[in-house]
């Protein structure tokens, strides 16, 4: 049963394909990992274990009768409490929804469970996904299962913290500046925030209008490409999502990497990046050019309008989805998700219209100056070693806290008002027994590329199948 639980999504997904394990077997795995881990890495905030067994057993008679629906057929997920399942529990992480039950369910979700997928529980998550850390006041700290006092990354906690300790197959979480990539680098899984509008947001808890991101954490890179190729797509109910052709992204990883060119950024990525951290990367890219792959450097322009009219929008955004919350019901946050919205009804409305009118022309000149030269970005995902939960822990800790915090998403917010697609890898592990990611960039709708760089990567290392002690502390 154990051996079941350490399978990747794909290969769990096949072996049901196969007849040579059954949907109940795979649940029954996840749920032993996760009553062994859960009381000490916090991962789940609520389950819903009847119906997840109904819907297994469902899933197994229509795989005897000949009736698989799916690439996904028979696989249990658990995804970031803020995806919407009619009549279901989804707390979005605060004290303020504990108790709400949407009356619709997420289109991806839909997907997924067209797919043959079922879910049986909700996952931890940052507070509205405001935090990159994995604090949560409401429904506790998140803790991460390679080193339990050290963040899991955020604001998708829960579901890095999940795949990480063999509790879950693949989590969905939500990435509007790294909240897929920062739990995927610090938990050691794989994470993809896809281009912007490739993946419908329509049942989604909301953050920032502009910004967020549906994208999945697994174990591999060839898991997220197999749940892309279900998930992508225009939605008549998210008019915002893309009409951009929908590939089977599978077919596109063949590990060829002869040609691809690789820049990897002097500004901005690796300013006072830990040493750790970039021999990991510096180590991984050699991987990478063992398989044809070359690798120069490059300034990136314009980053210093990238930062300043991302956190405009991303604040700007989040107020009025939480102003009536704020005015009413204040102390129902935390005191730094509260800090972090006040100033967005300050921020005059020039500055938001020049940040979102700008956007387009940034990328413009960010793209011919950037992609005219490399395929794809290298950088690391989170530029330092982790950081403890009471290092980052900026509601109760002493004036300098803020910095460890921030420092943990720098890496990764660029690419969210660049809207382009990127994936986190897990390359190598810092000092203290955590994980260290590599982030793999690439233009608009190049998640073809980027997916098969980081499975080229992956089928010559083995720190995706790494299994956190944890495990070995609950056996």
């Amino acid at each position: 049963m154990a051996g079941l639980a350490d399978l990747s999504l794909t290969e769990a997904a096949d072996m049901v394909g196969s007849g040579k394990a059954t949907s109940l077997d795979l649940l029954h795995a996840c749920w032993a990992n996760l009553d062994a881990v859960n009381p000490r890495i916090n991962a789940m905030i609520w389950q819903d274990r009847d119906q997840a067994e109904a819907a297994a057993r469902s899933a197994d008679a229509a795989f005897g009768q000949g009736q698989a629906r799916g690439l996904l057929h028979g696989v249990p997920m658990a995804h970031k409490d803020m995806y919407y399942q009619a009549g279901k529990l989804s707390t979005c992480g605060s004290a303020l929804r504990r108790d709400f039950r949407p009356s619709v369910t997420a289109t991806v979700i839909q997907r997924l469970a067209a797919a043959g997928a079922y879910t049986f529980g909700g996952l931890n998550m940052a507070e509205f996904a405001q935090n990159p850390t994995g604090h949560n006041k409401t429904f506790g700290d998140c803790h991460n299962p390679w080193n339990l006092p050290y963040i899991t990354g955020g604001s998708s906690s829960g579901s890095g913290a999940s795949v990480a300790a063999r509790c879950n197959y693949m989590a969905l979480g939500s990435d509007t500046g790294g909240s897929v990539r920062l739990p995927a680098s610090a938990c050691g899984v794989t994470g993809l925030k896809p281009t912007q509008t490739r993946v419908s947001r329509y049942g989604v808890m909301p953050l920032s209008f502009s910004l967020d991101n549906v994208g999945p954490l697994a174990r591999t890179a060839r898991d997220c490409a197999r749940i892309l190729t279900v998930i992508a797509g225009h939605d008549p109910l998210d008019p915002t999502s893309s009409h951009e052709p929908v590939p089977r992204y599978e077919d596109f990883i063949d590990g060829n990497l002869r040609g691809l060119r690789i820049g990897v950024p002097t500004n901005v990525f690796l300013d006072d990046a830990d040493a750790p951290v970039v021999a990991a990367m510096e180590v991984a890219l050699k991987v990478l050019t063992a398989r044809g792959a070359s690798v120069s450097r490059i300034e990136l322009p314009l980053m210093e309008a990238v930062a300043a009219y991302g956190g405009i929008i991303s604040r700007v955004e989040a107020a009025p989805i939480h102003a009536e919350w704020m005015r009413s019901d204040p102390q129902a946050y935390g005191a730094h998700i509260s800090a972090r919205m006040y100033p967005g009804y300050a921020i005059p409305a020039a500055y938001y219209v020049e940040a979102l009118s700008r956007r387009g022309p940034v990328l413009q000149a960010f793209a011919a100056e950037v992609f005219s030269k490399f395929d794809v970005l290298a950088t690391p995902t989170i530029r330092t070693c982790l950081p403890t939960l009471s290092e980052t822990d900026i509601d109760h800790g002493p004036p300098g806290t803020e910095h460890k915090f921030m420092a943990v998403s720098a890496n990764t917010r660029p690419f969210n008002y660049l809207g382009l697609p990127a994936i986190s890898v897990p390359c190598g592990l810092d000092p203290n027994g955590c994980p260290i990611g590599l982030q793999i960039a690439g233009r608009p709708f190049a998640e073809a590329r980027i997916l098969n760089v980081a499975d080229a990567y992956q089928r010559d290392t083995d720190w995706h199948r790494t299994r956190p002690p944890i495990l070995a502390e609950a056996a």
